[in-house]
């Protein structure tokens, strides 16, 4: 059910998840509780509790009586910090999400030849990223589909091939690494999509989403530079296809929330993403992120960073 919503059914489709989770996710209930949530009076997206993201660090957030899972993502996170981890029930429910995302922007990944430069991702294990990529390359079947760490030469020599073909190719990319393939080897990409996935990592001196993409524009001859928005706690992606300005799939829906009142939710302007991701129907489908970004009246969004001190804000809370 979750995976045929739509514009018209989204809220009704939302609001039944809300009540099977707040029924059968101990943690999500009690959290609830704690804010004095009476669910026979949430009636809209906006009066929903959204759990915060921290909970991922601290929780294993799970929906159900079933206790079996079938995948296990994890954040990165930096030296000493605890990593976020998402128990993911039925992979099935992931990949049918994100297949059906991917077609609804840019048809069917079997047009694609796919190629994912991921190094700090391929080098850990339970990374979504990787596994979102390596979804993708199943759909798409290509024999040149492949992932690659800091073989620029040989991912420059397989775009050049590919381009004199006009073969279609998706190129996914953490952020610094395109920016240092860029610089390595610019080149003319007239079939290519360029897809960055953000992070930095400290690998490079940060810079803008407008600033990344106009280097990897003037490198690569490109128009636009295309991006993703993803977490390890969400099964949902959403997609920009120029200047950043995100659009949900048919499974995800943004809202803002107040930056210094967690609790008052907005359907446009500047504030806090909130998630509503209804593939994570065995986890928790209402996220509130970290994130602070501007939301436009037709549901399209751009991040415009992250907010400080987000941990000890969201577990303020509540202490379960």
């Amino acid at each position: 059910m979750v995976l045929n919503a739509n514009a018209e059914n989204f809220e009704s489709i939302a609001l039944e998840v809300f009540r099977y989770q707040r029924d059968n996710n101990m943690l999500y209930r009690e959290y609830c509780d704690a804010l004095h949530i009476n669910p026979d009076k949430v009636t809209s997206l906006r009066q929903i509790p959204f759990l915060p993201v921290s909970f991922f660090k601290s929780h294993k957030v799970t929906t159900g009586s079933n206790k079996s899972v079938g995948l296990i993502f994890e954040s990165s996170g930096t030296t000493g910090e605890t990593p976020s981890r998402h128990y993911v029930a039925d992979a099935a429910i992931y990949e049918s999400s994100l297949l059906s995302g991917f077609k609804q922007f840019y048809g069917d990944p079997s047009g694609y030849t796919i190629l994912a430069l991921l190094p700090s991702y391929l080098e850990r294990q339970n990374a979504s990223l990787v596994y979102m990529a390596k979804t993708l390359m199943a759909a798409s079947g290509h024999a040149d589909n492949g992932f690659y760490i800091n073989e620029w030469e040989k991912l420059h020599s397989v775009l050049s091939r590919l381009e004199k073909s006009n073969q279609k190719v998706l190129l996914l990319g953490v952020t610094f690494a395109l920016l240092d393939f860029a610089e390595a080897f610019p080149m003319q990409l007239s079939n290519t999509i360029v897809m960055e996935t953000g992070g930095m990592k400290g690998r490079r001196e940060e810079l803008t989403r407008a600033e990344v993409q106009a280097i990897l524009k003037k490198q690569f001859q490109l128009k636009e530079v295309h991006s993703e928005y993803g977490m390890t706690e969400l099964l949902s992606q959403a997609y920009a296809k120029a200047d950043g300005v995100f659009s949900c799939t048919n499974t995800m829906w943004v809202l803002v929330r107040d930056i210094n009142d967690p609790l008052e939710v907005m359907g446009r302007g500047t504030g806090c993403i909130n998630i509503v991701d209804l593939a994570n129907v065995h986890s928790c489908s209402f996220i509130a992120t970290d994130d602070i970004g501007n939301l436009a009246a037709d549901g399209s969004f751009e991040v415009l960073g992250r907010m400080d001190h987000s941990a000890l804000r969201g577990c303020s809370l509540m202490a379960v």
